[in-house]
């Protein structure tokens, strides 16, 4: 009899424990702040949907809006509220080296976006994937070297 009341409160006492313990991990995951780089790659994943020809214009502006958004957040640069030739122009200007080393690369990127939204210009999933993978990779590249970075 009392093996048997010990072994269904030591379940007990197991089963609430475990709870507990996955509370508190829920809590501390969604307590956490994510990092521009994070919030960037988060969205250019979820951007994939959009990753269709009918679609290429509504595409280039998310993929965009997620880079200019990216800069202002881990560079504290206006970058949304700002033609594309504006804000390369400051980049000349910006003491930051390490957005400054892409300018060339990220005004191709953003003029690229540019003529699908102005021109009409439009994309194959490939060109599509293309602009994705080239917007990932510069948020990597520019991720704070401290930040830990999750595999490519």
């Amino acid at each position: 009899m009392t093996g048997r009341l010990i072994s269904r409160l030591g379940g007990a006492v197991l089963l609430a424990l475990s709870i507990y313990g996955l509370w508190r991990w829920r809590r501390s995951r969604a307590a956490r702040v994510l990092l521009p780089y994070e919030i960037a790659l988060q969205r250019l994943e979820e951007i994939a949907a959009l990753m269709l020809p009918a679609r290429a214009r509504e595409f280039s502006i998310a993929v965009s809006d997620i880079v200019r958004l990216y800069i202002e957040q881990r560079f504290n640069v206006t970058a949304t509220r700002r033609t594309t030739e504006e804000f390369l122009h400051d980049l000349l200007d910006s003491s930051d080296a390490v957005l400054a080393r892409h300018q060339g690369l990220l005004g191709e990127f953003l003029q690229q976006c540019d003529f699908v939204k102005f021109a009409a210009l439009s994309l194959t999933q490939q060109n599509m994937e293309t602009l994705r993978q080239s917007a990932r990779a510069f948020v990597l590249a520019t991720a704070n070297a401290h930040d830990s970075l999750p595999a490519a």
